[in-house]
């Protein structure tokens, strides 16, 4: 099985959110097998894409679960299909199980997501929600995750996450989020998911389907230039457009190989 990894919303090796990119023909693999390979691969996604004819389809699943959208998985199997098995169309139509198509075109240099659009909702601060030492000024949801608004960069930058408090929660994360003073930059974020092995996301594209709603709400732009500050970072493009979140960014290969899964593994998997 081909595999890929390859580091998305980043034109720098060692930066941006690696992902692994898994090429299917036919059949999808059993959910166990799928499973197993993304806890071998240890990402905070692996993507398996099925090539059926002229037709894909994608899931994604963190090192212990399925999860139902993922932004750099995404333009990590756009970006496998562009450069190495030189798929000439302009844009991509992924299909998927839970969120409708989702297309990836290519624009300049960019890769631009065309995700659904989440709906942003203010709410009151809990204290399932207190997982920081600061505390937010305001508090929001989305349809997975909780949203956190800081009163600048710095907290956002400094904040620690209680972890095993953050498992604890009812939705699937939590986005924490400021306005940025850096030349050429809105706002920056970072996301946190314990539930689902990953304690902190390097860049999360499909939370950019919340933050560019609560933003444009914020200024009234519809176009932002975001940062990801985690240890690795990566930049993101943000544009938001009726019920769709276009997102845009780069990506390069770390590295290209087979995967080897011998028949008696599959057949015991497969039970």
């Amino acid at each position: 099985m081909r595999l890929y990894q390859i580091d998305s919303f980043t034109d720098e090796f060692f930066s941006g959110n690696p992902a692994a990119v898994c090429l299917l023909d036919e059949a999808w693999l059993p959910e166990k097998l799928m499973q197993n390979i993304a806890t071998e691969n240890n990402l905070s996604e692996t993507a398996f894409v099925l090539r059926a004819g002229d037709k894909l389809a994608i899931r994604w699943f963190t090192p212990v679960a399925e999860v139902k959208l993922c932004g750099h998985a995404t333009l990590a199997a756009a970006h496998a299909l562009f450069a190495h098995e030189k798929v000439q169309a302009k844009e991509l139509v992924f299909e998927t199980q839970q969120r409708g198509a989702i297309r990836v075109s290519r624009e300049n240099e960019l890769l631009v997501l065309d995700f659904p659009r989440d709906g942003v909702y203010k709410i009151e601060f809990t204290d399932a929600m207190d997982c920081f030492q600061f505390k937010p000024k305001e508090a929001w949801r989305g349809t997975e995750e909780y949203l956190l608004v800081f009163e600048d960069e710095a907290q956002v930058q400094d904040a620690v996450c209680d972890l095993e408090k953050a498992a604890r929660i009812d939705l699937c994360g939590l986005i924490i989020t400021a306005s940025s003073s850096r030349p050429g930059i809105d706002f920056v974020s970072r996301y946190f998911s314990p539930k689902f092995g990953i304690n902190e996301d390097p860049v999360t594209g499909s939370a950019h389907t919340l933050l560019t709603p609560y933003w444009q709400g914020v200024t009234g732009k519809a176009e932002f230039t975001a940062l990801q500050i985690s240890k690795r970072g990566g930049k993101l493009h943000c544009r938001a457009e009726n019920d769709r979140v276009k997102i845009g960014g780069k990506a390069v290969t770390f590295f290209a190989g087979e995967m080897l899964i011998n028949e008696p593994l599959t057949s015991e998997l497969s039970a």
